[in-house]
């Protein structure tokens, strides 16, 4: 019995890793003493011991292989996350590169619109206030214009109405004495003022107002009659008035007329004065004190008051004349003088019947019209009124 208390229990598989049965392991033997019922025998124990030591080294080894297996694939798991981690930490940072060029150029496109913009506000800015200087000048240039013309058209307004009143209230028929002051007595005309034409005022100047007259009779007592020929080309002129010197009323009086009574010996000068006179440019003044330049036409010395700048003559000359915006004079004699008035007389009338102030019958107009041209035939005789 000792023998088999002693005996040691048989030894767990090497392939086992679990620790052997419990019907494997011997029931100790116990007293049947119930004094020693709580007590071993010493077999038993040291067979108890005997088994835990050997359960005590096989369990280290198999928690060392788990515990090497795990850190095995915890260092495998390490390794996948740490090259996961690496190649989103390259992607990540090769990201944040690309949306920092991004940013980079956004950035730059955004200064350089900037200063497009202030260079165009600047331009804008500039351009709207030289918009504004410009009106500004225009409108300052308009407002004195339109002050200007406002002026004028008054003064035409009244020129206007004062030339209607004069032909209306003159006719060749029955002649206002104190609008004709030729047809008043000596005693009662007074002392007569020189003519004056201007451009300005030409084509309101009534042909009575520097008449070469003083041979006209009076119409009671003078015989007339139409000559039928001039009367019918008169009428078809009066149907459309016009100034054309090719239209055979007014081709009949520049070459019975108008051309031997501005044919002066100086033909230069004539030429010019026949233009001025067409052209309704041409000034007649009286000679004042002031000294004046010297012009001369045709070798004649013209700023001698005692030589006519037209005839060549020694003529004492209370006239002057000047063409269009000349500043140079020419003196003339009476003669002259009478000739250019009497040409200058029969132009204006015929502007009046042009521009529609002669308000008459043809008789009247064609009777007023011979007068004219019996001035100028006169005139370029050498008949001229005596300067009072």
């Amino acid at each position: 019995m000792d023998s088999a208390r002693l005996q040691p229990a048989s030894p767990p598989q090497p392939d086992q890793g679990l620790p052997p049965p419990l019907a494997a392991v011997p029931v100790p033997w116990k007293s049947t003493d119930p004094c020693q019922g709580h007590r071993e025998s010493p077999g038993a124990l040291v067979e108890t011991s005997a088994g835990e030591e050997a359960q005590g080294q096989e369990g280290p080894a198999a928690a060392q292989l788990d515990v090497l297996r795990l850190r095995s694939s915890s260092m495998e798991i390490r390794e996948k996350g740490s090259e996961f981690l690496k190649e989103e930490l390259h992607r990540a940072q090769k990201e944040l590169k690309l949306k920092d060029e991004e940013c980079e150029r956004l950035s730059k496109v955004r200064e350089q619109l900037e200063q497009e913009l202030e260079e165009l506000t600047a331009s804008l800015f500039e351009e709207a206030h030289k918009m504004v200087r410009e009106a500004n000048m225009k409108q300052a240039a308009s407002e004195k214009q339109l002050t200007e013309a406002r002026g004028k058209i008054d003064m035409l307004q009244a020129e206007v109405t004062a030339l209607k009143t004069l032909v209306i209230t003159s006719t060749p028929a029955s002649p206002n004495r104190e609008l004709h002051p030729q047809l008043l007595s000596p005693t009662k005309a007074g002392p007569r003022k020189g003519h004056s034409r201007h451009k300005s005022t030409s084509s309101t100047l009534c042909p009575a107002v520097c008449p070469a007259a003083g041979h006209t009779l009076t119409p009671d007592r003078e015989g007339k009659e139409v000559d039928t020929i001039l009367f019918a080309e008169f009428q078809a002129w009066r149907e459309s008035p016009t100034l054309d010197k090719t239209c055979p009323f007014l081709e009949r009086v520049y070459r019975e007329d108008v051309g031997p009574c501005l044919d002066f010996t100086m033909q230069e000068l004539s030429v010019l004065v026949r233009a001025a006179v067409e052209d309704n440019t041409l000034t007649i003044e009286p000679v004042a004190s002031q000294t004046l330049p010297t012009v001369k036409v045709a070798e004649v010395d013209c700023s001698s008051t005692n030589t006519c700048a037209l005839s060549g003559l020694t003529r004492t000359c209370r006239h002057r004349i000047r063409l269009g915006d000349s500043k140079s004079h020419y003196y003339i004699s009476p003669s002259s003088r009478a000739r250019i008035t009497a040409v200058c007389n029969f132009f204006t009338y015929i502007r009046y019947i042009q521009q529609g102030l002669v308000r008459q019958d043809a008789e009247p107009m064609f009777w007023e019209i011979m007068r004219l041209r019996k001035e100028m035939s006169l005139a370029k005789l050498g008949f001229f009124p005596q300067e009072a």
